[in-house]
């Protein structure tokens, strides 16, 4: 009898493994953009499985396979708009620049990501409240990773008298509060590079008054 090899090892099994992969999280992906809409539309509460199942384009029984429950989907939603950002965004506050040049970087990227990922970012706002303790407790202390990453930088551009902000807590508040509230409003139709262009000027010469023709100390 012919043995049948149930491990890959050449590169089209790897090969394979990879796409199989891809397809998981693809498909994983557009659950959560399904489910998104479906929970802004309808309300968290008002949605079953069986509608999620349903704007997804899948049978429920599909659903299950992925996730147990729509608490489960809705943290998922909430998951991917708080730790993406720290894994992702806050790459920008580590590289070379004044904290005014890393700042403008992270606007850049964070107004970006909202931009599409709109529904998914308003749902995790708007839904926080439905999700178990334990689940919102993660979500929040992402939350508050983030907001920290950006008082320092904020508290370091004020040291160096780049920034005139008193309050770095306050400041980085107010920040990410004015960013996060395009989720609200913003459209495909809306012009993104100018949006932000328009927010760095709200941000780093409004909120923290940047001193952009004096020199900066470096100590």
């Amino acid at each position: 009898m012919r043995q049948v090899k149930t491990e890959p090892d050449g590169p089209e099994s790897s090969i394979s493994a990879r796409a199989q992969v891809a397809r998981l999280h693809s498909r994983r992906d557009a659950i959560l953009a399904a489910a998104a809409e479906y929970f802004a539309e309808q309300g968290y509460h008002a949605a079953g499985m069986r509608g999620i199942a349903d704007a997804v384009g899948i049978k429920g029984a599909s659903l299950y396979n992925h996730f147990s429950s729509k608490e489960e989907i809705l943290y998922a939603i909430a998951l991917k708009m708080t730790r993406d950002p720290v894994e992702e965004h806050l790459l920008v506050l580590d590289e070379q620049g004044t904290p005014a040049e890393r700042l403008t970087a992270l606007i850049n990227v964070h107004l970006r990501y909202l931009a599409v990922n709109r529904v998914e970012h308003l749902v995790s706002l708007r839904e926080i409240s439905a999700l178990t303790p334990e689940h919102r407790d993660r979500v929040v202390e992402y939350r508050k990773y983030y907001q920290r990453r950006v008082r320092d930088v904020i508290a370091a551009g004020t040291r160096s008298g780049e920034f005139d902000a008193v309050d770095p807590m306050r400041a980085a508040v107010a920040t990410l509060d004015l960013m996060n509230g395009v989720s609200w409003w913003l459209r495909d139709s809306h012009d993104i590079e100018a949006l932000i262009d328009t927010y760095v000027g709200y941000i780093v010469d409004g909120i923290l008054g940047y001193r952009r023709h004096r020199s900066v100390r470096t100590d």
